[in-house]
């Protein structure tokens, strides 16, 4: 559940930013209504995009013998666009976004989430590790759980790791090596 909560909280305040963003570069109007619509595309994005995704790309599989290399990537491509496509549109039918024009209002901001996505995709663990850390100071888990917990000792996993990092030999081949030594 934890889990679910940092994540969902993490990519909303990184929704709204970039709802924010496309509000001041498109003539779509986000306002106030960014707060509703972050929660929105982030739902949209965590549950239905997966499943929008996986339908796609199984129809698209079907003919992916007949293309070449740079048509795959050319469908992969235009499938990521309609995926992002749908998930705006949705998130403009659901909250209080108004969109004008054609292109400004349903071609460009797909793409400015899609540059989001793909910069959330780069730094997703390092955000929701900071806000994991967040929830568990405002939650107090943390200070509770290092009261009780132990110091726990080096596994013989880590261990054999370490020596194979200095020599690059792993324990197998070290005692090969010292058998041959020995006979």
């Amino acid at each position: 559940m934890k889990k679910w909560v940092i994540r969902f909280l993490s990519l909303l305040v990184f929704d709204i930013v970039v709802l924010l963003i496309i509000g001041w570069l498109t003539p779509a109007r986000v306002g106030w209504s960014a707060i509703w619509a972050g929660v929105i595309l982030t739902a949209l994005t965590i549950w239905i995009k997966p499943l929008i995704h996986r339908w796609f790309q199984s129809m698209a599989s079907k003919s992916a013998n007949q293309r070449t290399k740079i048509g795959e990537k050319l469908v992969h491509g235009v499938l990521v666009f309609v995926v992002a496509l749908i998930v705006w549109i949705l998130t403009v039918v659901f909250s209080g976004v108004s969109i004008g024009g054609w292109f400004w209002g349903y071609i460009l901001p797909p793409v400015i989430i899609l540059i989001g996505w793909a910069i959330y995709d780069a730094i997703d663990d390092r955000v929701e590790g900071h806000a994991g850390a967040l929830y568990d100071r405002a939650t107090g888990t943390k200070a509770a759980e290092a009261g009780t917990t132990t110091a726990t000792l080096p596994s013989a996993e880590s261990a054999e790791g370490r020596r194979e990092l200095q020599d690059g030999l792993t324990d197998e081949q070290r005692r090969m090596l010292d058998e041959l030594g020995k006979g």
